[in-house]
């Protein structure tokens, strides 16, 4: 049976949404942050040594890492959906998506949050993260000019993995300008399947 094990405010939200959006049978197991440290809890060690989220398990399978899971779900469960095919342009466009959300795009975001903690200790370093945050948003924005997807004319992997790049950018009113970004992930809260995944997954929302 195809499990995800779900942590409260975290991306495993996104992992939901496509376990939705395809239609697959799955159980969730879910897993409640600490509210004063905002850590996961250490049961989560047990299904991953890594204790994060999210995390699934299909089988005797154990598979961790957004991109990883997200790339799995599709191949093994897609029926050919919601990927572009293999060898072509728009996969490697897909790929590229797939790679930049947490392999770039998150770290100002993620380093945004975390000076936000340190307060006046973390001022010196605000505009250079402001200044990424800035390139970075721009980027995306620009990609999105026109487009109602990341890639080709349906849903991909690509949305689901970019989706929480999206969540911190509104989070930190940081979508004002960004009006290609901000309508795409209007578009992207309003899918019934992603509806689904809320109501199944509980409202979430992201200290600052």
């Amino acid at each position: 049976m195809l499990t995800l094990h779900h942590l409260n405010d975290s991306r495993s939200q996104r992992i939901l949404w496509l376990f939705e959006e395809l239609g697959v049978s799955y159980e969730i197991k879910k897993y409640q942050r600490n509210e004063q440290t905002r850590l996961a809890p250490p049961e989560l060690k047990e299904v991953h040594p890594l204790g994060k989220s999210p995390v699934i398990t299909d089988g005797d399978l154990t598979i961790a890492e957004s991109g990883a899971i997200v790339d799995y779900v599709i191949r093994r469960y897609g029926k050919g959906a919601m990927m572009p095919e293999l060898g072509g342009r728009d996969y490697e466009v897909y790929n590229e998506w797939m790679h930049y959300a947490e392999g770039s795009a998150m770290l100002p975001l993620l380093l945004h949050l975390y000076l936000g903690r340190l307060k006046e200790a973390g001022a010196p370093l605000h505009p250079r993260i402001d200044s990424e945050l800035t390139n970075h948003l721009g980027y995306v924005d620009r990609a999105l000019a026109g487009r109602e997807f990341f890639v080709g004319t349906a849903l991909s992997g690509a949305d689901i993995q970019m989706s929480f790049v999206g969540e911190l950018a509104k989070v930190f009113a940081r979508l004002g300008p960004y009006q290609n970004l901000s309508g795409w992930l209007s578009r992207m809260h309003a899918r019934p399947a992603f509806q689904r995944s809320i109501e199944k997954g509980g409202a979430y929302r992201f200290a600052t």
